[in-house]
């Protein structure tokens, strides 16, 4: 046998030992995408769902109780109740922060709202961002929340099949967008003051990003999004830098034909990306102890990958990936580390659990 032979065996063996070595533990199960997911102070969980609900969920009991208090929101095709986040000091303030697809008469947006989460109903609530301007358009609202621990929010929007608008800085589609914790505008954000510029934008030329995490040691920001026939992407966030979307893409036109080109000067390069397509939605870094070896991973819940992919960064590279519970054949929405060290996993088939290492 060659080395070359010998030295794939030995990636397909330990591949398949891994894949063996997890399980999937349901905890409980509605009718509704789980969109988003986040931890309360006292190990309770939070979780949208997609048609329009919030609800709380004892991980002891596994009873759940639905949050009142909610606005108006825009249920048809991907939009509906989107990401939610607990605010780093919730024990001080009450603030949960969520994403929704807001609607504007018969056309809809992607918003942010914060509010306080008194009892078991969200008061106080004041709607921090909405994207500009709304269409009639069903698809790419985004949208992922994440906090830099420095007293600022990233959002991420879609491109609201606009494609071209994520390339035009007077537009909020196909952008990550960067807030200070009240919705106000950093001064710092690298488009404040530039004519004909949105002051919220960070980046720029994003299709779909349907996940977003910062990493536990170094604080960068890491983006996660849909291409089209392929060309989903992992991507390094960096002030004002242009990420392609539609001038460059790995991926083609549903009916056949390339978009664009691979690679532009001023354009930047995913970290890596998929071709054919995974559909990566939730991601976060594996911050628990259950699963040391994992530690600080990155973990993506993919759709029409029907996987949890695993991958372990080096200086910025992937250099390992692995895909986890892919024979249960779910489409996995979100994904995060509990406070009991376990990873949590949400589907689209309504399903709430965590990853167990057997």
């Amino acid at each position: 046998m060659s080395k070359k032979l010998m030295w794939l065996g030995l990636v397909l063996l330990w591949s398949v030992q891994s894949q063996a070595a997890v399980s999937f533990e349901l905890i409980h199960k509605i009718n509704d995408s789980i969109w988003g997911m986040d931890f309360l102070p006292d190990g309770r969980m939070i979780f949208s769902a997609r048609e329009g609900k919030m609800f709380l969920l004892d991980l002891k009991t596994k009873k759940t109780v639905e949050i009142k208090g909610l606005p108006k929101i825009y249920v048809s095709g991907q939009g509906g109740l989107l990401d939610v986040r607990v605010h780093p000091d919730f024990n001080k303030n009450s603030y949960i922060y969520f994403t929704y697809a807001e609607p504007q008469g018969d056309n809809a947006t992607t918003a942010l709202m914060r509010t306080q989460l008194v009892g078991t109903e969200f008061k106080n609530s004041q709607r921090l961002f909405s994207g500009l301007r709304a269409n009639d358009n069903d698809i790419h609202f985004g949208s992922r929340i994440e906090f830099d621990g420095a007293g600022h929010v990233f959002v991420t929007m879609g491109d609201r099949d606009e494609r071209a608008k994520a390339q035009d800085l007077s537009h909020h589609q196909g952008k990550v967008l960067r807030l200070k914790e009240d919705g106000s505008i950093p001064q710092d954000n690298p488009f404040v003051g530039k004519k004909s510029a949105l002051p919220e934008i960070w980046s720029l030329g994003h299709r779909n990003p349907q996940g977003l995490a910062r990493h536990p040691v170094t604080g960068e920001m890491w983006e996660v999004e849909m291409g089209p026939r392929g060309g989903d992407e992992v991507n390094l966030l960096k002030a004002s830098a242009n990420y392609g979307w539609p001038v460059i893409t790995y991926g083609k036109e549903y009916w056949g034909p390339g978009i664009g080109s691979e690679k532009k000067e001023g354009m930047e390069q995913p970290i890596v990306y998929w071709v054919p397509s995974i559909s990566p939605s939730g991601a976060t870094f594996y911050t628990g102890d259950k699963y040391p070896q994992w530690k600080h991973h990155l973990f993506l819940a993919t759709l029409s990958g029907e996987h949890v992919r695993r991958l372990e960064i080096k200086d910025n590279k992937v250099i390992k990936q692995e895909k986890l519970l892919g024979k249960l054949e779910y489409r996995w929405r979100s994904l995060r580390t509990g406070p009991d060290g376990y990873l949590y996993l949400g589907s689209d088939e309504g399903r709430i659990g965590r990853l167990l290492a057997l």
